[in-house]
């Protein structure tokens, strides 16, 4: 996913590329305020992380937690609340409009080994299919 950014008025969390397609920002000039980034690694992955938000004083804080240590159940007892990830995805486009669809790079790269393997030959694209042969037989 990359870099996190939560709107400190509404609690609201972007990626750094949705906030670009949107428009706000690119990766050099991050968004302008109330976008403000949440700490934490810039390749982060909500599978192994989670973003945390609280409202503190009015404003709205973030947290990026590894979701399996110690940190991320205090926080939680603390009265953080998780930002469900179907939150995060429904701020706007994850991909420019010229790779609609491919949303994820696991998708990406499956549909550039597809349009690899389509242009090659059906004997080459037959022994592709065939399990490995065992180097005992």
């Amino acid at each position: 996913m990359g870099l996190f950014f939560i709107d400190t008025d509404s609690g609201r969390v972007a990626t750094q590329r949705q906030l670009t397609y949107a428009g706000l920002g690119d990766s050099m000039t991050p968004p302008p305020r109330p976008w403000h980034q949440i700490r934490g690694s810039g390749d982060a992955s909500t599978l192994w992380y989670a973003v945390l938000r609280k409202q503190e004083r009015g404003i709205w804080l973030g947290s990026l937690v590894f979701r399996q240590g110690d940190h991320y159940p205090l926080l939680l007892q603390k009265g953080w609340q998780e930002v469900p990830v179907e939150e995060i995805a429904a701020f706007g486009p994850v991909t420019p409009t010229s790779q609609e669809g491919i949303g994820d790079l696991d998708d990406a790269i499956q549909a550039l080994a597809a349009a690899e393997i389509s242009a090659v030959s059906p004997e080459v694209r037959a022994l592709a299919a065939q399990p490995p042969r065992d180097p005992q037989d």
